[in-house]
């Protein structure tokens, strides 16, 4: 019997007050994103194996909640958005001017270990900004992604930036081999020093994982930059800056080279955002020019998610107090008055309040009673 009341792993139900919680911060990022001009897409929760595990997404496939259709295709439940909108793009948008500025607010699914801030069913916000390859649009995608966070109610967080083609351009102007280059990535993609301390690599790509800081950093790795592959990186992530400080959000951003994300997708600027004492990222983008390209359409894209639990759990951590709507009323009756408590109720809604009526009739001893256990902030009682 108890296996009919627990949840699968890697699930959780929202109560009243989380639902609320979970519900209002949405709310505040979707009217954010339409400020910017971004267009909500809606997708199917499941689709076809293959377009999720095109060439930029077949390590994900075991991840995948994976299952077969009349016809013996085999579906996955979507791990992310951006393959979606990608399929989407490509499908049914392909013809339509550019840039397209589209948003999305939706579960996603991925098997993984159960731990805090990762789980098997979960929540994302974000948008996709495609046809544009400038920092110009980078810029935005981060500023958006610092005001969401914002938006949220947290004031304490910081965004960490990167440049993937940073790290390949010094790996370039080393001319080393496509293996010892992949154990390098490996390396600097786990944050993992030691190993990387352990190649037989010149000292400036061990630099990397430590080129961490304010914009003093960009100095110190034009030093270690000596192609121009790296240079345009670090040019990238100037203009970048440059960009933020005029959108008012450079004060919460801390460069870090050593963040790459992951080599294999990310073409250029990556972040991810981190607020205090929370373990793990609320947020992360970047560039990713190539992936259209598996889909036939040739298109430079950048864009970013927002994990909504995440939120919700830095929120708590902060303190921010949880601003969810009260009922305005709870409206009892007496016996023989059902008529006019219908009529009051509507009159009150009418204007945008929010009013639970008893279902049955009460003397004012009950309605008192039950005004106490409800979320109301007064009582109307009708005699």
């Amino acid at each position: 019997m108890t296996e009919l009341l627990e949840t699968p792993y890697g699930t959780q139900d929202f109560l009243p007050k989380e639902a609320a919680a979970k519900r209002a911060i949405e709310q505040k990022i979707f009217e954010l994103f339409m400020a910017f001009g971004y267009e909500e897409v809606v997708t199917p929760t499941m689709e076809y194996l293959e377009t999720l595990t095109t060439s930029s997404g077949r390590a994900i496939e075991p991840h995948l909640f994976k299952m077969f259709d009349r016809n013996n295709r085999t579906l996955a439940l979507r791990h992310e958005m951006t393959t979606p909108i990608a399929r989407l793009t490509v499908s049914r948008l392909k013809d339509s001017p550019l840039p397209l500025k589209l948003s999305y607010n939706t579960n996603i699914f991925r098997f993984r270990t159960n731990q805090p801030g990762r789980q098997c069913e979960f929540y994302q916000a974000g948008v996709e900004l495609l046809g544009v390859s400038n920092a110009f649009a980078d810029a935005e995608i981060i500023a958006l992604a610092a005001q969401a966070l914002k938006v949220s109610g947290l004031e304490d967080f910081k965004i960490c930036l990167g440049q993937v083609e940073f790290a390949s351009g010094l790996m370039e102007q080393n001319n080393l081999s496509s293996e010892l280059q992949a154990k390098i990535k490996a390396a600097i993609e786990r944050h993992d020093i030691v190993a990387l301390e352990n190649l037989p690599v010149d000292e400036s790509l061990k630099k990397i994982p430590k080129l961490q800081g304010g914009k003093e950093i960009l100095s110190a790795a034009k030093e270690l930059a000596q192609n121009e592959h790296s240079r345009r990186a670090l040019d990238n992530l100037t203009e970048i800056y440059r960009l933020l400080e005029i959108y008012g959000v450079a004060e919460k951003i801390t460069f870090d080279l050593g963040l790459i994300r992951d080599f294999e997708y990310y073409t250029g600027m990556v972040f991810e955002a981190y607020a205090a004492g929370v373990g793990y990222s609320l947020a992360g983008g970047g560039r990713y020019d190539n992936m259209l390209k598996d889909f036939g359409f040739a298109c430079p894209a950048t864009g970013f998610a927002l994990g909504i639990e995440r939120i919700l759990s830095a929120r708590k951590n902060q303190g921010v107090a949880e601003n969810w709507r009260a009922k305005d009323f709870y409206l009892s009756y007496a016996a023989g008055r059902e008529d006019v408590a219908i009529k009051k109720a509507a009159e009150l809604r009418a204007v945008g309040k929010v009013v639970e009526v008893s279902l049955t009739p009460q003397n004012k001893s009950e309605a008192d009673k039950s005004f106490a256990e409800k979320n109301c902030a007064e009582l109307i009682y009708l005699e």
